[in-house]
């Protein structure tokens, strides 16, 4: 059983998307200086016939950066939760060139992470006709309206190269200020958000492994209050699991649901071209409307996505791991674990 937290959340990460109607400040703007050094770093990565995410940190020089990295990690774990980077001009690249600028400064935030089973390090969210009746299909496979969610690591990044005809809003939400609202208004829910609930892994799973994980949805530890939330991972799981969500377990999520819903808690912005927006899973969870694409395959919607460990990263409870690290016996906080192992950028099949 979780630690129950009887203090609020104070400071930056307790937002509210009123807060953020009228101020700007989570904007970080690239000054030309800073596109110079992106530039630079791009050509020295093409001049060794490299590609992302094939390619290492030392790949990508960009010393006259080291400030602005230094305070995108330190707001992402200890700030509001979130950024967006803005103002890279995705029209001077093609797409193979704006991949390598993302990989190359996701590499020095900190270190990518698998998004699923086939070790995939930079992923591409975009429509692929799919359906998430699917137990095995997610989100960013399709075009469909995605409710509010955590992804499986310390932080998610996005990169938008194209977006849709209509809709396809990044809409994001304090967890830590939600927590804040139950504890002043309905604390007798916490206890059950603070119990383990089965998520389901969506076919992510290796052989023989578990379809299911457990988590807490709000966790208190080593002084820093986490959340994850599924909440169709955790119906779906019901299925895989023959054990059904109980009535007051109900409440407690369509409670949840209510407050991530609520205008004042949230706020939706379009992730324009070049824009880059990084998320911290812990503190900020991520929605995004349904939207309408293009017809033309090179007009579709499509961003590119980072999941990243950060060197400033909480450390979590083994109760709220995903996983417990092989290689360190410590519970693991990032990513989902691959079938294939990766060294570097490369991915190596196992043998």
């Amino acid at each position: 059983m979780s630690i129950i937290l009887k203090d609020k959340i104070q400071g930056p990460p307790a937002w509210k998307g009123t807060d953020l109607a009228n101020d700007d400040s989570w904007i970080y703007y690239l000054s030309e200086k800073a596109i110079a050094t992106l530039e630079n770093a791009l050509s020295h990565v093409q001049q060794k016939g490299l590609k992302a995410p094939d390619f290492t940190k030392e790949d990508f020089p960009i010393p006259d950066l080291f400030k602005e990295i230094e305070y995108f990690v330190e707001e992402l774990e200890n700030g509001r939760g979130f950024l967006l980077i803005r103002g890279l001009p995705l029209e001077r690249y093609t797409d193979e060139e704006a991949s390598i600028i993302y990989w190359g400064l996701g590499l020095h935030m900190g270190i990518p992470v698998s998004q699923n089973a086939n070790g995939d390090l930079l992923g591409h969210v975009i429509d692929k006709g799919l359906s998430l009746e699917n137990s095995n299909v997610r989100g960013y496979q399709t075009k469909l309206h995605l409710p509010f969610h955590a992804d499986g690591s310390d932080v998610v990044g996005l990169l938008s190269l194209r977006k849709g005809k209509t809709g396809g809003y990044s809409s994001i939400v304090s967890s830590m200020a939600v927590y804040n609202e139950i504890l002043e208004k309905y604390p007798e829910y916490l206890g059950i958000l603070s119990r383990p609930f089965f998520f389901d892994r969506r076919g992510e799973e290796g052989p023989g492994e578990s379809p299911v994980f457990t988590s807490p949805i709000f966790n208190y530890f080593d002084g820093k209050l986490s959340c994850r939330y599924v909440r169709l991972f955790i119906e779906s799981a019901q299925e895989k699991t023959g054990i059904q969500l109980s009535k007051v377990e109900v409440e407690a999520l369509d409670l949840l649901d209510s407050l991530l819903h609520d205008e004042n808690m949230h706020f939706n912005m379009m992730l324009e071209p070049g824009d880059m927006q990084f998320v911290n899973n812990y503190v900020v969870l991520h929605s995004r409307t349904q939207y309408e694409d293009y017809a033309e395959p090179e007009r579709k919607r499509h961003l590119l996505r980072l999941w990243l460990t950060m060197p400033n990263g909480r450390e979590i409870s083994p109760d709220f791991a995903m996983f417990i690290d092989e290689n360190t016996g410590k519970p693991g906080r990032g990513g989902i674990p691959a079938r294939q192992k990766t060294s570097g950028g490369i991915i190596e099949s196992l043998k």
